[in-house]
């Protein structure tokens, strides 16, 4: 996947890792941005082509896919989080992430898997988390929500290879923007989680891990589990 020349569409791109990766694709010499938000007048980057689009919405998913029919790299970063818990949260909160993360990734897979065929192939970047693979007490919703996303991805990875589409799933810890504004703890600077997740496409790898967390997180899969919950008390 060269970015250079490509035409990309990027969701959630009004603020955070959205914002950086919609004006990195255009320093990487991108012919087209598409910044896509559900308040496209948000969107303050020079050179972009704004679209109106609410991942959630199927009406409005099909109306950005036939609004972009060049498309052929889809970055799917558009996301929340309601720092909900299973047991006693709201389950309308649980279902927001679940409709957003989930769902709402799989439809804009599934409506735009055919421009990127027509397309010549092209990519997709799933914008995943360390939280895919642990969970975290007040953040359980959100964690869940990304375990089936990374499970989404590599689903569709399989069925889309066919065509020639890369789908590769990026995984970070925290980034320095609003989503995280109330952790605490060590932070990475957004723009230099965009640089090596667009490094790691164009590298035509299937998973990205944009930090040591994410490593460390993925490696322990292999453990018992109770080797990486005691430490903090799980």
């Amino acid at each position: 996947m060269q970015i250079n020349g490509s035409t990309a569409l990027v969701t959630g791109a009004n603020r955070g890792l959205g914002r950086h990766f919609a004006r990195q694709l255009l320093e990487r010499g991108a012919a087209r941005v598409y910044a896509t938000a559900r308040n496209p007048e948000q969107i303050d980057i020079p050179g972009v082509e704004k679209l109106r689009l609410d991942i959630t919405d199927p009406r409005s998913v099909e109306q950005a896919a036939a609004a972009a029919a060049d498309v052929t790299f889809l970055v799917n970063n558009a996301g929340i989080t309601t720092f909900t818990n299973l047991v006693n949260g709201d389950l309308g909160k649980i279902r927001s992430e679940l409709d957003t993360h989930f769902w709402g990734t799989l439809s804009m897979v599934r409506a735009f898997a055919p421009v990127l065929g027509a397309n010549g192939g092209g990519a997709i970047l799933n914008v995943l988390s360390a939280l895919s693979w642990f969970s975290s007490d007040g953040a359980n919703a959100y964690g869940v929500a990304k375990a089936a996303e990374w499970s989404l991805t590599n689903g569709v990875r399989l069925e889309l290879a066919g065509q020639g589409t890369l789908v590769s799933g990026l995984h970070l810890g925290a980034a320095d923007t609003d989503m995280m504004a109330h952790y605490d703890g060590d932070k990475m600077d957004p723009a230099d989680v965009v640089r090596v997740a667009l490094d790691g496409v164009e590298a035509g790898r299937i998973e990205v891990l944009a930090d040591e967390w994410s490593a460390y997180v993925k490696a322990s899969l292999a453990n018992d589990p109770s080797a990486f919950y005691a430490p903090a008390g799980r």
